[in-house]
């Protein structure tokens, strides 16, 4: 399956959309050129396939994830969302070495959701986002802040702000924007919380968590 997705890419490479999407990511990666919609496209046949499969073929998503191009880690990605409900605690093991190579704001942001995912069925996943929040990889740290996003009534109000003070005074552009979106996106479900938290800890914040944070509470 892997050689033939790869094939099949090179085949609908386009060097034009390569370079701009190479760009958008500040050159990090090489691309084939082909755009979301279309990948999906591509590989709607592959991905029936692997649903239907037993278990998750690591070996395949690590040879997704070994290959330069950026399409084939948003390939691994799809698939494992796609199999979301086979994930569990034990599996982030496996993540991991995914997690932190070729690590960029696209790909943190899916395993944003994929850990969020686990953690709702599993409440090891919160001690583990504690141990995260204070890792010397920034990116580890954005997912512990961010892994909640979408939860609503469900968030864990302690664990969100215990993994935010931990972070507060960080200055990591990537580290500012997570917080300042870890309270937007929980604002439009409890403005009066991220309103407070915002005011007691305003003075250990950064302007641009703040600015994010405050974007949808009412003024006032």
């Amino acid at each position: 399956m892997y050689e033939e997705i790869v094939s099949l890419f090179t085949k609908h490479q386009n060097k034009e959309i390569a370079e701009q999407q190479a760009s958008y990511l500040k050159n990090h990666f090489v691309f084939f050129g082909i755009k979301t919609p279309e990948r999906r496209m591509l590989v709607r046949p592959y991905l029936k396939q692997w649903r239907q499969a037993e278990g998750i073929d690591w070996q395949f998503m690590e040879k997704l994830w070994q290959n330069e191009h950026r399409e084939c880690q948003y390939v691994a990605l799809d698939f494992l969302q796609s199999r979301q409900k086979e994930l569990h605690f034990e599996d982030i093991e496996r993540l991991l070495p995914l997690i932190q190579s070729k690590q960029w704001w696209d790909s943190i942001d899916s395993f944003d959701q994929i850990i969020g995912a686990i953690g709702l069925g599993d409440h090891r996943v919160d001690e583990l986002m504690l141990v995260w929040a204070e890792d010397a990889d920034f990116w580890l740290r954005r997912i512990a802040i961010d892994h909640q996003l979408g939860r609503r009534e469900k968030t864990n109000e302690a664990l969100l702000a215990n993994i935010l003070l931990k972070n507060m005074s960080e200055k990591e552009f990537f580290i500012k924007k997570a917080i300042g979106w870890a309270l937007r996106d929980y604002s439009k479900t409890n403005p009066t919380w991220v309103k407070q938290f915002i005011q007691e800890h305003e003075k250990q914040m950064q302007p641009l968590s703040i600015r994010e944070g405050m974007k949808y509470v009412p003024k006032g």
